[in-house]
């Protein structure tokens, strides 16, 4: 069968083959034992509703099997036989163009060089699944084949409900993803919810078919490694020459793969530290990290030169974190900025392996003995905490990079809170260390309306993405002469930015390209694109960006962490934006409990519009990106927020038809004998 056949066939009559079981692939860990009997024939009834009564036979043993191997179902039989890439959108059988860019994203998520565990559906942070099984995948591609502009796909955590009718300016697709009853969001009720196979952990843009991969947080990764040294006294590079400065982190999987190429931008010595081989070795081959070191001696010395000699080199350390940062002290190694990024919102499940356990030990300790694997993860969190402080006691500038590791840090009973600690108020920081947004990304961006604007050349062609390159910069040094003192750094920064996207190779799978940018930057490129498509300069565009943003998402101990008004918990903007966004023109729309930070932590919107070159998407995008971007700084405004009350008066002076509810001050004075 050709590749449209075979999705256009949806759930085959006859079963496929078995397919073996493919060591080369990096595969998810087990996931713990969580089912009751009854419930593991819940889940297996649940998992056979897919297919026909006359295949149950066959594959409830099978179903079975793969729920006590691996902790899911995940149907490996019916993994389609052709390679999982992001064709030119031609190639995919549609009665709707939209529709056909969709397919392009959803595969590109499960592409091998994108995906972090293919198989089994998850593209990063060692949930995030596109879908929970691939009777999932195969459903909803055919829906998507068949889909006319006067239907719209609902998607349930991975579940394709059906095709629904609607009209041509609604969205094609609309996706939830494991937005559960509150007092059902905790850590083992996504193992168990999940394990029934009736939710999923979306992440950000996993489940919502936006992932460009690691490109897609190596510009917010360099802004933020660029501010930081600056935070310092330090520059960032802008030739051959580096700054000196010795940036310490970990993480080589999805989003956090990104780390050594933003410290190389930015002019760093990096080092990232990451267990899995795997992992190391795709960066590698990707170009993402430079050199590869396995031994904790061999590495000091290394850094020592590199920092001497102010090379601009990054270093994938095969081997803990928690090791480097113990053995840089001992070594009397300044490092000038520290993080962390691994998958801490999933501690007890793959998403952090802790110092004392090899990478094979500790997934065989997670599935078998839970319990005894999370005193592990506890204890090497407390190590990790005692030689960060010891380093930062001696001049280390560290931030929390948006992972959770302060909160499971303090949770782990690890030194990091701040004098008031859990009695915080409201106004005040609880970790001793800040987030990047309450020091950076917040102040610096997310309130001027700057975040993750991207796109994806549908064509599939590297010179259309050349094309957008240049259209994008053009527009932006246009923007940049008439713009104010006060985001005249982002300016500059963003058009450095797009002029060294191509030398520093940033593409893995998708023609994508990703751009911070406010209102005014992303609707004067996304207009500029669609006239560029109408006269037929290149083909259609898929605008989208990450949830980590101005407005898609409400996160206590990211996003939405440099907002002290006590709102912070509240989640109205995410689900505001999503709603606006699907009635403003998208062409599909997320809503995900647990992005990000954790599963009940966070609450975020995205979106994906399909520029074609016509009039009536020139009309979609200015008005739904306008307010994609300003129903997020009207919020940050509202919360007292200095730089946002800044950005939405400019908003309001350049569009009569804006009117938004501004703060007013109160004297401190009043409040004191109160």
């Amino acid at each position: 069968m050709t590749f449209k056949e075979q999705l256009l066939e949806g759930i085959p009559d006859k079963l496929p083959r078995v397919k073996p079981y493919d060591t080369t692939v990096n595969h998810a860990p087990k996931r713990k034992e969580i089912l009751t009997g009854k419930e593991k024939k819940l889940a297996l009834r649940n998992a056979l509703r897919y297919f026909d009564k006359k295949h149950h036979t066959v594959l409830l043993p099978e179903f079975a099997e793969e729920l006590e191997k691996y902790g899911r179902i995940y149907m490996y039989r019916f993994r389609p036989d052709y390679k999982m890439y992001a064709r030119p959108i031609e190639e995919y059988p549609a009665r709707c163009r939209q529709a056909a860019a969709i397919m392009l994203m959803i595969q590109n998520n499960l592409d091998h060089a994108v995906a972090q565990h293919p198989h089994e559906l998850i593209t990063y942070g060692g949930n995030g699944a596109v879908f929970q099984n691939w009777a999932q995948y195969r459903i909803a591609m055919k829906y998507l084949a068949e889909m006319t502009e006067e239907q719209t796909l609902v998607m349930y955590s991975g579940h394709p409900l059906g095709l629904f009718p609607s009209h041509k300016e609604a969205p094609r697709v609309v996706v939830t993803n494991g937005m559960m009853v509150p007092n059902y969001s905790k850590p083992d009720d996504w193992e168990k919810f999940n394990a029934l196979g009736v939710t999923q952990y979306g992440q950000m843009t996993a489940g919502s078919y936006m992932y460009i991969g690691p490109q897609g947080i190596v510009h917010g990764t360099t802004i933020t490694v660029m501010n930081a040294l600056r935070k310092i006294g330090k520059s960032p590079s802008s030739g051959d020459r580096g700054t000196g400065a010795l940036f310490v982190t970990s993480g080589l999987g999805g989003m956090s793969g990104a780390q050594p190429k933003a410290g190389n931008i930015a002019g760093c010595v990096t080092v990232c530290a990451e267990v899995n081989p795997k992992a190391v070795a795709t960066r590698h081959s990707q170009g993402w990290v430079d050199e590869m070191i396995d031994d904790p001696d061999v590495l000091a010395e290394r850094v020592k030169k590199a920092k001497n000699d102010k090379e601009i080199v990054s270093i994938a350390y095969l081997g803990n974190v928690v090791e480097v940062w113990e053995h840089f002290h001992k070594e009397n190694i300044r490092i000038d900025l520290g993080s962390d990024q691994t998958s801490l919102h999933n501690p007890w499940a793959g998403g952090y392996y802790p110092a004392g356990l090899s990478f094979e030990e500790a997934n065989k300790m997670m599935a078998e003995n839970p319990e005894k694997f999370r005193e592990y993860v506890q204890i090497s969190l407390r190590r990790q905490a005692t030689a960060i402080n010891k380093h930062t006691a001696q001049g280390t500038y560290f931030f929390d990079y948006g992972n959770a590791f302060l909160l499971e840090a303090s949770r782990a009973g690890a030194d990091v809170l701040a004098p008031e600690g859990e009695n915080a108020g409201p106004e005040e920081k609880e970790f001793r260390y800040p987030s990047y947004v309450q020091d950076i990304m917040g102040p610096m961006c997310f309130d001027y309306g700057f975040g993750p604007f991207r796109w994806v050349c549908t064509s599939g062609k590297p010179e259309d993405l050349a094309r957008t390159d240049a259209i994008a910069c053009k527009i932006l040094e246009e923007i940049r002469e008439n713009s104010p003192e006060e985001i005249q750094q982002q300016m500059t920064d963003n058009i450095r930015w797009i002029k060294g996207a191509q030398e520093n190779r940033l593409v893995v799978g998708s023609q994508a390209r990703i751009l911070y940018a406010d209102a005014e930057g992303r609707i004067k490129i996304a207009q500029a694109f669609n006239d560029a498509i109408a006269r037929g300069e290149i083909g259609e565009v898929v605008l989208g960006r990450d949830h980590h943003d101005v407005s898609g998402t409400d996160s206590p101990y990211r996003e939405t962490s440099n907002i002290y008004d006590g709102s912070r918990f509240t989640a109205d903007m995410a689900i505001h934006n999503v709603i606006g966004d699907s009635f403003r023109g998208a062409t599909w729309v997320s809503i995900h409990n647990g992005g990000g930070v954790g599963w009940g932590e966070v609450i975020n919107g995205g979106f994906g519009m399909v520029l074609d070159g016509t009039k009536e998407a020139a009309n979609r995008l200015k008005s739904m990106l306008f307010w994609d971007v300003n129903n997020g700084i009207a919020r940050r405004s509202w919360a007292r927020n200095e730089e946002a009350v800044f950005a939405i008066n400019r908003a309001m002076e350049t569009e009569p038809r804006l009117k938004v509810t501004l703060p007013n001050r109160v004297d401190d004075t009043l409040l004191e004998n109160i």
